[in-house]
């Protein structure tokens, strides 16, 4: 796939860093080496993959600032091809020191990605709930962006602004930027107004939104308090089963998207 992916919503509670975590993880059961960052102070992807953010000596914060490379702060975890740059309290000062430099501060994530970006089919960045610098810096990193978002009425609010957010980044700074999908998480299909919503998105945004339903999952809600993905927690749990559909939805556009590229025989 050879993607930078943000996963984003400046709305919070959407399951952003769920998402990350079990996509990264159910990414490399596919067998590709995937490398997932997290750039929310909040650490919760770092403490989801099972690693102690107090006791991080080199993370996200450091390679922003360029105290460290990106190839310094990565470190391998117990799922085979999954790697993590991690991320704890510090990268809010490393927030504060980038918002100081006079040029190039929102573009200190991709420049530091670029000596270790070929090492991954797939990089994956856990944004913070703002629109802020480190979310600035993600998107500016990306080649695409992928929106979890809840079906409610706030959340459609929050993806409009976001696909501003989008387009305003494309134009300033990273025109390559687009859409990877639409994904709706914490899906109940009992729900009227979670399936007038979930229409109105299709109706919008069409084939971006993703097939695949992440739905309401208590094995998907624990499996963080255990530090592990859901697969490693529960691999037959219906959340378990969900991310590795989108795994293999994700799989299949690219491949359609790559033979619709190839001339014709």
């Amino acid at each position: 796939m050879k993607r930078v992916i943000a996963v984003a919503n400046q709305k919070g509670g959407v399951g952003k860093t769920t998402t990350a975590v079990n996509l990264a993880a159910s990414l490399a059961a596919t067998r590709r080496r995937v490398l997932l960052i997290d750039l929310d102070p909040q650490g919760n992807a770092t403490m989801g993959c099972g690693v102690e953010k107090s006791q991080i000596e080199l993370g996200t914060g450091d390679v922003l600032v360029g105290a460290c490379t990106a190839a310094e702060a990565i470190r391998k975890l117990d799922i085979h091809g999954l790697a993590l740059m991690p991320a704890n309290q510090d990268l809010t000062a490393a927030e504060v020191q980038l918002l100081q430099m006079p040029i190039g501060r929102e573009l200190r994530l991709r420049d530091a990605l670029a000596p270790v970006r070929d090492d991954y089919d797939v990089v994956l960045i856990d944004c913070p709930p703002a629109l802020n610098m480190l979310t600035v810096n993600a998107l500016v990193a990306a080649d695409s962006v992928l929106v979890p978002m809840q079906c409610e009425y706030y959340a459609l609010e929050g993806l409009t602004s976001l696909v501003a957010t989008i387009g305003q980044i494309r134009d300033a700074a990273n025109p390559q930027l687009v859409i990877e999908g639409v994904l709706r998480t914490m899906f109940d299909p009992r729900n009227n107004l979670a399936n007038e919503v979930s229409a109105q998105l299709i109706m919008h945004f069409g084939d971006k939104v993703f097939r695949t339903i992440i739905p309401r999952n208590v094995r998907l809600a624990e499996a963080p308090s255990f530090g592990k993905p859901v697969l490693l927690h529960d691999k037959d749990s219906r959340g378990a089963l969900a991310y590795l559909a989108l795994a293999g939805e994700m799989i299949r556009r690219e491949e359609e998207a790559a033979e619709a590229r190839s001339p014709a025989a």
